[in-house]
């Protein structure tokens, strides 16, 4: 790894330190009510409205029923306005309805925080699907993940009071107060940037030369043909004119980022120079996607009572964070290996001249596209801004491995830190085994029927992978959006299960799953990998609050140090990634082998 990768990084968690503390703040206002008197009574209106009050708080069940009431409405509102988009105003390029697989797919997906996209935005979504849609659902999903951990962190911080606050309070105020607001002054900065605002018609434009291009040709079922080695068959293709696509792309830009939702108004996501266009508006973008996420971890410091609890969980994420951009950022630097400068024998030593820039824009370089890939899918942000499907095989095994781990390491706004806590949970009960003790953390004892929710918050996402990358696999149908065949094929499926059970949305870009199968089956994921853990979590937060805080003794186990740091990190590596690795060795290691033995 180089000097200057080393420096971006530096300077990137400096600025990011600086950057969280002040967020950490607000957001601790948040958790614990602690606001301006102005603010409480602006808010008054809205939940005499909705037919509750800041002081009403709700027990677990009561919470967890709010959110899946508030959450299935929208899939059904997100879906409804797809098929209906035809229909609707602001839709310059006049977009057919979404069929109805994909509108499925973009409904549960979009609302979940996934924004897995198997469709082009910019030729598919109306401008008011984008907006409408899709924008406003980036807010409340963003916010839905940011309230299940304030209710978490409310379950730690309380004394036997066994409710966990309000969840139409807690989304109002986060989508008012902290959503918007830094999203606003994001938005502004990307257009600063370049990145386009309107709602002009797409244009057409003469190219200063005519384009020769190859592209894959499609069977009567929409789907590539493939030749006798399973091959795709290619066409011949040329023009001489380019349609720019315009449309409201800085204000979905920005809670993208901000959310860690992902979702690109254009297919090539923050690789285009429309959402992307600057070395500068990459370093914020990347900066936007940890802020919430990092500054969570101060807000919880502050709520339990002990700074140093915030820090060490930040640290657990910050170590394991470093060592995946020191993985990551060699093994594209190297370059592909049969790849060899012109004039040098292949059978020689040389690399790949100037490392492996396949799938990447040159304003941004290895280096800036590498440490991208880590932060997109250490959060559960989606957004990419080179294509991961042509990483070397072990540089691509790293974003893959970060969203297996459960995404925890900074994670989703909200769902990096309450799957980092579900993770401390189960690092002191193994503690408090090994010493004969009854686990305690934050002054709760930590006994079986929290151990039982922690057990199914860990587990549902593994399931959900490697069942449905089995049956992929296995489908018929699910073999036939394959386009590279082997190994790499493999971890193509691999990957798009990952990224929709851990809410990522993120693809290896070399899956046709844009078709009923692939809808259907990773919207199922997506769902499951939700839901599927934040009930449990919502039942700890419950479970918590109903314990006394005990006060700390001799024997109580510090949850502060190097020590615990390293002990968290351990159950995080050891029990989140070992489920994975009979699959990784199927799909990116023997491909790494394969590669570098010539084949």
């Amino acid at each position: 790894m180089s000097a200057s990768a080393f420096g971006l990084l530096a300077v990137y968690l400096a600025v990011l330190l600086a950057l969280s503390w002040p967020v950490g703040m607000l957001l601790s206002r948040m958790i614990s009510g602690k606001l301006p008197g102005w603010v409480l009574r602006a808010e008054a209106p809205l939940y005499r409205l909705g037919g509750t009050s800041a002081g009403q708080s709700m027990n677990w069940s009561q919470y967890a029923l709010a959110l899946l009431a508030f959450n299935t409405l929208g899939v059904f509102a997100v879906y409804a306005l797809q098929r209906l988009q035809f229909s609707l105003p602001l839709n310059p390029a006049a977009m057919a309805a979404v069929s109805p697989d994909s509108a499925f797919n973009t409904a549960v997906s979009f609302v979940t925080n996934t924004n897995w996209q198997g469709y082009s935005g910019e030729s598919t979504m109306s401008y008011l699907t984008q907006m409408l849609v899709l924008t406003v659902q980036n807010f409340f999903s963003a916010a839905t993940g940011m309230a299940v951990v304030f209710a978490l962190i409310r379950g730690f911080a309380s004394r036997s009071t066994g409710v966990i606050g309000n969840f139409w309070v807690d989304v109002t105020r986060i989508t008012v107060w902290v959503l918007v607001p830094l999203s606003l002054v994001f938005a502004v900065f990307l257009v600063g940037q370049g990145v386009i605002q309107n709602f002009d018609g797409y244009k057409d434009v003469a190219t200063l030369e005519t384009t020769s291009y190859q592209q894959p040709k499609n069977g009567p079922d929409g789907q590539p043909l493939k030749d006798a080695r399973g091959e795709p068959v290619m066409q011949d293709m040329k023009t001489a004119t380019q349609t720019l696509a315009m449309g409201p792309v800085a204000s979905q830009e920005a809670i993208k980022m901000v959310g860690t939702n992902g979702g690109g108004f254009f297919n090539a996501n923050s690789a285009h120079p429309y959402e992307n266009p600057t070395a500068l508006a990459n370093f914020f973008q990347m900066l936007a996607i940890f802020l919430i996420p990092a500054g969570l971890c101060f807000a919880f410091g502050r709520e339990v009572g002990d700074m140093r609890q915030g820090w060490s969980v930040l640290a657990a994420m910050t170590l394991i964070f470093v060592v995946a951009v020191v993985a990551i950022t060699p093994a594209e630097q190297a370059g592909n290996p049969l790849l060899t400068p012109l004039g040098v024998d292949q059978g020689s030593s040389a690399m790949q001249s100037g490392g492996n820039m396949e799938g990447k824009e040159t304003r941004f370089g290895i280096e800036a596209s590498s440490l991208f890939a880590v932060i997109t899918t250490a959060a559960s942000c989606g957004a990419v801004n080179a294509m991961h499907d042509s990483f070397t095989p072990l540089g691509g095994m790293v974003p893959l491995v970060m969203m297996q781990l459960g995404e925890v390491v900074f994670g989703g706004v909200g769902s990096g830190l309450y799957g980092m806590l579900v993770f401390a949970i189960l690092a002191v009960f193994i503690a408090g085994l090994m010493i004969g003790r009854t686990p305690e953390y934050l002054g709760k004892k930590i006994e079986s029927h929290e151990m039982k929710l922690t057990s199914i918050a860990i587990l549902v996402t593994p399931i959900v992978v490697l069942t449905g990358t089995a049956i992929a696999v296995m489908a018929g149908a699910g073999k036939t959006g394959i386009a590279n065949p082997g190994a790499h094929g493999f971890s193509e499926i691999l990957y798009a299960l990952s990224s929709a059970a851990n809410n990522n949305g993120s693809a290896f870009a070399g899956l046709s799953a844009n078709t009923p199968f692939y809808n259907t089956l990773l919207g199922i994921a997506v769902w499951l990998g939700r839901f599927g853990v934040i009930v449990p979590v919502l039942a700890i937060a419950g479970a918590l609050a109903s314990k006394k805080r005990l006060p700390v003794t001799a024997g109580t186990m510090p949850t502060h140090g190097p020590l615990f740091v390293g002990l968290l990190i351990g159950t995080v590596l050891l029990v989140g990634l070992l489920n994975y690795v009979p699959a990784l060795a199927l799909g990116p290691i023997v491909e790494h082998y394969l590669l570098w033995s010539g084949k």
